[in-house]
């Protein structure tokens, strides 16, 4: 029992040290609290209406300013949109601006309303360590700014138009033959969207410094002309030339001056990507033109090579040779001009192409299908004056050799030299009009009609045949040099160009005509192949005979006072028709009919000047 009482006592003594210490904390805590409260009773009412200590903004330190001191101190103290300078370059010229007149301005009222609401804000406890973490570390607010981008834009846009530069394309061109030559420009432009990026993050930033512009750089893709123009320059230095070729100067040569070449010239750019440029050329349907405009000139027809033929030894000889054709190649023409051109010669042959005759010297009676003799036809003339004669000859000797086509028409004036002196004719009687005078040719009918009758007796169809004004007593001759009147309407007159004699070559194959003057008589031979055709013909005869009229005189300066010559005899006026019906192959190949009227003639008489004729007229 003893030992248990004292056991209690023992441990009541033990907890008293305890629960004082207890006490003293407790109350120490309560004093600090208390002590605290107090001094932030005294804080709170101390910075009731200012801001509290440790806010700043952009810098400034506002603490336990008043608002309209905060103010009065932010404007004095940030300057940054009014003082600050933005320097724009374009790495030559600058261009110095304030954030202000880029558009960026603070709102100090605003930003002071911010500062001064910190740590006021409906949450006690969030004030409370709003305002101690204030006090303690401080706290940076950012202004309150306004910026403006339309200023900014504005000020590019002005610089941008003193930087911009159109890219501008070198060029060339002529005023007749003067060269004016525009030089190739770089083009500038300002990218504004892209200066602005650069440009803003340094106004949002609050900073000063340098901004370099965002231009673009175009360059022209010709920049130089002076070696087009030199090369224009030599081009126009001289005429520009065309001759023939292998120093042929029958024709030619073909010059163009400087004035009209100018007006030629054309400017193209280069082809090539690797060489910008121009390239200079000659305008090719102007040139073009120009060739064919001179084509006719240096032309030269082929002609088939005359020859006669040996019906022993089927061969030919030949009397004319065959002269080989030429055309200008006008395309190929063009390319060497151009191109001989562009290289710098003013001197440039053109360019044939030879054309062969369809009859060389060298071909033979077989590949034209000539193999004999087909018809032969003959006219007489006696009586004839030797200049008479000499015209006939002359006239006869176009046709002598010549070559007919398969299928082709004859034409006598394709043939007919021109009749005049120089080609051996002689003056002789002519019909011109109603007169019968002395002329060039005389005789030239002769021909026409042995070649009419040759090809009517020979079966070939006639194109075209004009009969004489009036019966002429040499076309109705026989071999005996009597006249048969039969012959009368088988005549023919030529007088190019208006009136021709044609006639069609309607066999597969070529046809070769020769002629030979004997004395009083021409005969026309075609050689060919014979396809056996036959002719049958008849004759009216002459009808509606109607008497001459009274003679005709006419005045002839070349003759004596008192002196009278007969130029021409009466002839009866008639009407007649020939009709020929062709046989081939036992039938009636074609039939054709030739009707003539005849004018009746009269006497026909000349005088001297000054003659008295007034007994010999009716």
């Amino acid at each position: 029992m003893t030992q248990q009482v004292m056991l209690r006592k023992t441990k009541g003594a033990a907890y008293q040290p305890v629960t004082q210490l207890k006490f003293v904390l407790v109350m120490g805590l309560g004093l600090a609290l208390l002590v605290g409260l107090v001094a932030l009773a005294i804080f709170q009412t101390r910075n009731a209406d200012r801001i509290y200590p440790g806010v700043s903004v952009a810098g400034v330190d506002l603490s336990g300013l008043t608002m309209g001191e905060a103010l009065i101190k932010l404007n004095t103290n940030f300057s940054y949109p009014t003082s600050g300078h933005i320097t724009l370059t374009d790495g030559t010229d600058r261009w110095v601006y304030t954030p202000e007149q880029l558009g960026l301005s603070i709102n100090t009222i605003a930003s002071i309303d911010k500062a001064y609401r910190v740590g006021r804000s409906s949450n006690s406890l969030r004030n409370l360590s709003e305002q101690l973490n204030t006090s303690r570390v401080g706290l940076q607010i950012d202004p309150e700014t306004t910026y403006d981008q339309r200023q900014s834009y504005a000020r590019l846009q002005d610089i941008a138009r003193q930087i911009d530069k159109p890219v501008v394309e070198a060029a060339i061109a002529l005023n007749g033959t003067d060269i004016s030559v525009t030089s190739g420009q770089i083009g500038y432009s300002v990218n504004i969207l892209a200066t602005l990026k650069q440009l803003e993050n340094l106004l949002f930033s609050r900073q000063e410094g340098i901004v370099n512009l965002v231009i673009k750089e175009t360059k022209p893709e010709i920049m130089d002309v002076s070696a087009t123009a030199a090369q224009t320059a030599s081009m126009l230095s001289q005429p520009l030339t065309m001759v023939m070729p292998d120093s042929d100067s029958s024709v030619g040569p073909w010059t163009i001056e400087p004035p009209d070449l100018a007006k030629l010239l054309i400017f193209q750019r280069s082809s090539d990507p690797a060489k910008a440029g121009f390239e200079i050329s000659l305008n090719q349907p102007a040139l073009e033109n120009y060739l064919t405009g001179i084509a006719p000139a240096i032309a030269l027809n082929p002609v088939n090579a005359r020859m006669t033929f040996n019906p022993d030894s089927r061969t030919f000889n030949v009397i004319r040779n065959a002269v080989i054709g030429r055309a200008l190649d006008v395309e190929a023409s063009l390319t060497a001009v151009t191109e001989k051109f562009q290289a710098g010669e003013h001197t440039v042959s053109l360019v044939m192409k030879t054309i062969d005759p369809a009859v060389r010297d060298d071909t033979t009676p077989e590949s034209l299908g000539i193999r004999e003799l087909v018809f032969e036809d003959a006219s007489y003339f006696y009586g004839s004056e030797p200049a008479r004669l000499q015209n006939i000859h002359a006239a006869s000797q176009s046709f002598h050799g010549v070559f007919v086509p398969p299928g082709a028409v004859f034409s006598m004036a394709d043939y007919l030299t021109d009749i005049s002196l120089e080609n051996g004719y002689a003056e002789a009687l002519i019909i011109v009009g109603d007169q019968t005078v002395t002329g060039v040719g005389g005789g030239v009918c002769q021909v026409s009609t042995t070649l009419f009758r040759t090809v009517f007796f020979a079966g070939f169809p006639i194109v075209e045949r004009h009969a004489h004004a009036y019966r002429v007593g040499y076309y109705e001759q026989q071999a005996n040099g009597w006249s048969n009147s039969n012959l009368a309407g088988l005549d023919a007159t030529v007088y190019v160009p208006l009136v021709d004699f044609k006639f069609r070559n309607d066999t597969p194959n070529w046809l070769l005509m020769e002629t030979y003057m004997d004395g009083y008589s021409l005969t026309w031979k075609f050689y060919g192949t014979s396809d056996g055709r036959t002719v049958d013909w008849t004759t009216t005869g002459v009808t509606n005979i109607e008497p001459p009229p009274e003679p005709v005189y006419h005045e002839d300066p070349k003759l004596a006072e008192g002196q009278i010559k007969q130029v021409d005899w009466a002839v009866e006026g008639a009407s007649v028709s020939v009709y020929r019906t062709v046989n081939k192959d036992g039938q009636v190949y074609l039939t054709d009919a030739f009707h003539t009227h005849y004018v009746a003639w009269p006497d026909q008489y000349t005088y001297g000047p000054g003659t008295d004729i007034s007994g010999l007229r009716h």
